[in-house]
């Protein structure tokens, strides 16, 4: 890969994560999270393996519907409440679809198949990138959101994530997908 292009892409990724970590609006969140899905493309299929490129399709299609999902969420909430501030999240339905795209955008149990599939199409410095950087901004706005949130459910996700990871690591062979 071209230097410039990976200095592009690397910069893009933490502007988009800092856009969205600093923001207080929808819009703002949302396309900090569109600017980091279209900026860690070009590191996943940069092997131009098969398996990089269904790598990079999934992560784009995965990615793009959470993103909907996240929008919907916040469009849902501004027409009920008038309110596009992150914080003021308070329409029940808003909640619930909000929950779900951090939960598919994090990669926590029940939206959870996408992620070892997409690590195993990538090198280990951009599964490294896709496991820490890129959880960043949705863990912000969990964290931002978490007071509207439904405590039990965000609980009942985390506790499942740990013991189904814990549990498929035990009969996992490849280190890329145990990590």
């Amino acid at each position: 890969m071209n230097p410039q292009a990976k200095l592009l892409s690397i910069t893009s990724l933490f502007l988009g994560s800092t856009i969205t970590i600093t923001s207080s609006h929808w819009i703002m969140a949302w396309t900090g999270l569109e600017i980091n899905t279209l900026a860690i493309l070009p590191l996943i299929s940069k092997s131009h393996h098969p398996r990089a490129i269904e790598a990079a399709t999934k992560y784009f299609l995965v990615q793009a519907a959470a993103s909907a999902l996240l929008l919907f969420s916040s469009m849902t909430n501004a027409w009920y409440t008038g309110q596009w501030d992150i914080t003021q999240l308070t329409h029940p339905t808003s909640c619930l679809l909000l929950t779900t795209a951090i939960s598919i955008k994090l990669g926590l149990v029940p939206f959870h198949f996408w992620f070892p599939e997409i690590l195993q199409g990538t090198s280990l410095t951009t599964g490294l990138l896709l496991a820490t950087v890129l959880k960043f901004p949705p863990i912000t706005l969990l964290l931002l959101t978490s007071p509207s949130l439904n405590p039990t459910l965000l609980t009942a996700m985390a506790v499942a994530s740990a013991a189904l990871g814990g549990w498929a690591g035990l009969n996992q062979t490849q280190t890329r997908k145990i990590l």
